[in-house]
């Protein structure tokens, strides 16, 4: 059978509240163990005009990756897909590589030396969410 069945959509925001509150809890014990301040929700925490230009540049080289991906698997949508010009991974790329430069660039310029700590286990906690929700099937809700 195709599609998704009655249940989908309880099972995907169960899904998605166990990984948010996991996130958060991990966030806030890591802020508070480190001493890091809480950054503003939605705003770009650059440490410089470098940094800002970089990330701009994973950004916007992410977008294009995004529809060029897009063109492709249209034009090629009887075949296999190919795996890393889905949207999903190009995305998880493109977010880590934006992780590690903000990491680099908060070690070497951050107000605050543990920022880039911080950084850089959220990195390796949001990975190991990753690969354990592929590993076990979606912690075996889906």
């Amino acid at each position: 059978m195709y599609g998704a069945d009655s249940a989908f959509l309880g099972e995907l925001f169960l899904l998605l509240a166990v990984v948010v509150l996991l996130m958060l809890i991990f966030n806030a014990v890591m802020r508070k163990w480190l001493g890091v301040e809480k950054a503003k929700v939605f705003s770009y925490n650059h440490a410089n005009d470098t940094h800002a230009k970089i990330d701009w540049t994973i950004r916007w080289i992410g977008i294009v990756m995004l529809i060029v991906g897009y063109i492709i698997t249209i034009i090629r949508l009887p075949q296999e897909p190919i795996l890393f010009l889905q949207p999903f991974v190009l995305i998880v790329i493109f977010g880590f590589a934006s992780g590690v430069v903000q990491a680099v660039m908060e070690w070497k310029y951050a107000k605050n030396p543990r920022a880039y700590i911080l950084t850089a286990s959220q990195l390796v906690f949001f990975t190991f969410l990753l690969v354990s929700l592929y590993a076990t099937d979606f912690w075996g809700i889906a």
